[in-house]
């Protein structure tokens, strides 16, 4: 611990005012009893003006209420307190246009004081902007679930889907069903026209799964040439006309691309999520097996198990 007495008054006030990140007296009661610090101007407003307001005074009731859990968490703990908020301009009254135009994340650290102030118990919150840090996070998060080549859902992402819907399924009976898809001929048109024609083949059939699939439906690149798409609250009757709109559509862009020869059509096999699965992949298994009958009974086609 640091000796105190090596300083005066005015100096420590002075050590105080210069710490980067705000630093907030908080009592139970939501009051702000005094503001330290916050001199980092690139992530902080000041803040001096919020001594002596309370919580409900600077945000929104929600927000506000947060907060002050926060403080009786903190308080209840004895012990350090630590937690990720985000910050919106709404969340704060009176800024209006002056107000980030993006949200903030913040770390708070909030550790109970061992003496009451203004007649109350409080707390220390040192409030810390980690937006960069978050912003880094959310692009590495999305760079490792999505598909480079298509950007849609890569396989990972698919899976952890597929894992949600599927509880959803076994709690609720929400239906769900899958269809699996491949590009026809897909390893001659790459023999024939090489790889960088499969590569815009894949990318068009991408393309068309974004334009004409419903905004609740879930398209993943699988692997390869071959395509999941999830359709949640959909049963394989109300899903088949939807693939099928699919199918003619993909045969449509992939003609266009004018590289292909006589250009390329889709197979695929169509499942719904049923009271006997006991996980997805017997979803997916059943939708696999309606694939490969669809390429045995001639390609260009759906087939629904």
């Amino acid at each position: 611990m640091a000796d105190l007495s090596l300083f005066s008054n005015e100096q420590i006030a002075a050590l105080l005012s210069a710490l980067p990140d705000p630093a907030f007296i908080l009592t139970r009661s939501g009051r702000y009893a005094a503001i330290f610090g916050g001199t980092d101007t690139r992530y902080y407003h000041d803040g001096s003006g919020l001594a002596g307001k309370y919580l409900a005074e600077v945000l929104n009731p929600e927000k506000a209420a947060w907060f002050q859990a926060q403080v009786a968490i903190a308080l209840a703990s004895r012990g350090l307190h630590v937690v990720e908020y985000p910050l919106a301009g709404d969340d704060v009254k009176g800024v209006g246009s002056e107000g980030p135009a993006e949200t903030l994340w913040f770390e708070g650290r909030v550790q109970p004081l061992e003496y009451q102030v203004l007649g109350e118990d409080a707390v220390l919150w040192v409030a810390s902007n980690i937006t960069a840090s978050k912003k880094l996070e959310a692009l590495l998060r999305m760079q490792s679930e999505t598909d480079s080549l298509t950007g849609l859902a890569n396989r990972r992402k698919l899976m952890n889907s597929l894992t949600e819907h599927f509880e959803l399924f076994a709690r609720y009976k929400t239906a769900a069903s899958v269809l699996i898809f491949d590009i026809d001929h897909f390893k001659g048109i790459n023999d024939e026209y090489g790889h960088l024609s499969g590569d815009k083949a894949i990318m068009a059939t991408a393309e068309v799964c974004r334009r004409e699939l419903r905004a609740t439906d879930f398209p993943a690149r699988l692997g390869g040439d071959e395509f999941v798409v999830l359709m949640p609250h959909t049963d394989s009757a109300q899903a088949m006309p939807i693939a099928e709109r699919l199918r003619l559509r993909i045969a449509e862009q992939l003609r266009e691309l004018g590289t292909l020869g006589r250009g390329a059509t889709i197979s695929g096999g169509l499942s719904e999520m049923t009271a006997g699965d006991s996980a997805y992949e017997e979803v997916l298994k059943r939708a696999d097996d309606a694939l490969y009958r669809a390429k045995r009974d001639g390609r260009n086609r759906i087939v629904r198990h």
